[in-house]
């Protein structure tokens, strides 16, 4: 299976003065282009031995301090962050032939921050967040959706829902981001922004 990629040029002039401001612009022209869930990233962590793992999570928030996610840091995510914060994301835009890929290093979020985040979120969601004990072994998913129930008979809907102490927001601060275009080919543009003092110096990559 093969495709053919016809873009346009990406090229150093094109790019905005930091990844930040370039991420934004691509970002909006995926959502204009009517992309599934164009804030679907592929968040790969490791073990402090160099044992990977990948899952794809929901980005919910970016700005010029980073990407946030969220998540319950019990979960292998979770853990693997805790003890080692170095990760990479991955935004797989195929239907634009686009990706960006991010590598930095996660700390968590304030504890305000997360229970303003918990709180917008639908109430089942929350419960969800209780319910799941995430990356744990579970007897049948019968046993998850009991559980589910029980807080549903505990916090009925429109009533408050506490923030779990084990669940919150990761922040993402890049290192280096790669704005990476499909061309015919496969002489792809890879244009890198690698942090340097205080600002940022990008750098062309052969595809």
């Amino acid at each position: 299976m093969r495709e053919q990629y016809r873009t346009t040029v990406l090229a150093e002039t094109d790019l905005s003065r930091t990844p930040m401001d370039q991420f934004a612009r691509w970002f909006k022209e995926s959502v204009a282009a009517g992309l599934h869930e164009p804030n679907a990233m592929v968040v790969a962590t490791a073990t402090p031995d160099g044992r990977p793992s990948s899952r794809t999570v929901l980005l919910k928030k970016y700005d010029e301090a980073g990407f946030v996610f969220f998540t319950n840091y019990a979960s292998r995510k979770g853990r693997e962050l805790t003890a080692n914060p170095h990760l990479s994301l991955l935004f797989p835009w195929h239907q634009i032939a686009r990706q960006v890929i991010v590598t930095g290093t996660a700390s968590r979020i304030p504890r305000e921050e997360t229970a303003a985040y918990f709180h917008s979120r639908p109430h089942g969601s929350q419960l969800g967040a209780w319910a799941s004990a995430q990356s744990t072994v579970i007897g049948s998913r019968e046993e998850l959706t009991s559980r589910y129930e029980e807080l549903e008979a505990q916090y009925p809907e429109g009533s408050e829902v506490p923030v779990p102490d084990g669940w919150g927001g990761f922040r993402v601060v890049p290192e280096a981001v790669e704005f990476w275009q499909g061309h015919e080919n496969r002489l792809h543009d890879r244009l890198r922004y690698v942090s340097e003092g205080e600002g940022w110096r990008v750098e062309r990559l052969c595809p």
